[in-house]
């Protein structure tokens, strides 16, 4: 059963450039961040595209506002599952904050911790690994070794190693991560539960499932409490937990979980969306556990035609 690990996204709310007198651009970024952390995909991208217009005719195509611009339309793509929408975008938007802003800047660092998470969704580890290293190497000399950009860039580059079954490497960012996001933002911050959530993840793998149980449902608790229970992470958060569930055999368990998470994906994401494959291929190795397998080849059937339609 496929488990959804938690990334952490930068957003750029007013870039390193000078703002006008007008705040337009600026609060229509604020505008994008909020739809994004509702779940209206939609609408963010709408409010994005033309935060992205202002920016190129009020500050030029090469300002590193156009490049924040540039980020937030591309990861409202990339949460959609449209990478390749997204991969030209988070492409020209590195480009822009290393031209504008010199290599070692640290909105080219964001630039490089969003890329790097496109990658990492497409599978592409090696570039992915590269551009996570570059990123925490500029956030920790910029910034610190105890800040929280340090903390994000140590949480994605830990998801990373988790794809790669690096579980040792993987534990130890994890673990550093939240030692630094409890001390700095509370035990309750989304950050705490995307360590969480991996952490669980590992102890899953390595069979220590008292030990992964806590975190999951410790980091579903937070993020239903900071996003609210109809959001796509809160999807992520209930099938990992159900897949705790489900590799203990405990099926009425896991169930209600993963139907939960299904109906989220599909309600905020739409219905072709790559979670939601991955919800209906999930809940279809639990109907054929429980010998329903007429169930199970429908849910298989519309996964495929999702995985199909993505390729």
């Amino acid at each position: 059963m496929k488990t959804s690990l938690f990334s952490l996204i930068i957003f750029f709310l007013s870039g390193s450039g000078y703002v006008h007198a007008t705040t337009e651009w600026s609060d229509l970024n604020e505008k994008v961040e909020s739809l994004y952390f509702q779940g209206d995909y939609v609408g963010a991208i709408a409010v994005a595209k033309k935060a992205l217009q202002i920016a190129e005719i009020d500050f030029g195509p090469d300002h590193s506002n156009v490049a924040a611009s540039l980020n937030n339309l591309a990861e409202v793509y990339r949460a959609q599952g449209q990478y390749a929408v997204a991969m030209p975008l988070l492409r020209r938007a590195l480009l822009v904050n290393e031209g504008a802003l010199g290599p070692d800047h640290i909105d080219v660092a964001m630039n490089l911790n969003n890329f790097a998470l496109l990658l990492h969704s497409q599978g592409q580890y090696t570039e992915a690994e590269s551009l996570h290293k570059r990123a925490l190497e500029i956030k920790e000399k910029t910034l610190g070794p105890d800040h929280v950009d340090v903390a994000t860039s140590l949480n994605n580059l830990a998801a990373l190693y988790y794809s790669k079954e690096e579980y040792s490497q993987a534990e130890m960012l994890y673990k550093r991560a939240m030692v630094i996001n409890e001390a700095a933002l509370g035990l309750d911050h989304l950050s705490v539960a995307t360590s969480l959530s991996g952490l669980a993840a590992l102890y899953e793998e390595n069979a220590e499932y008292a030990k992964a149980e806590p975190l999951y449902k410790r980091a579903l608790e937070i993020v239903e409490k900071a996003l609210g229970p109809e959001h796509p992470t809160v999807a992520a958060s209930l099938n990992n937990l159900a897949s705790l569930y489900f590799i203990q055999m405990q099926y009425s368990q896991a169930r209600p979980l993963l139907k939960r998470a299904l109906d989220i994906w599909v309600n905020t994401l739409g219905s072709e969306h790559p979670d939601v494959a991955t919800g209906l291929e999930n809940l279809a190795q639990l109907q054929r556990k429980t010998r329903q397998d007429k169930e199970a080849d429908s849910l298989e059937k519309r996964a495929a035609a999702i995985r199909e339609m993505r390729r």
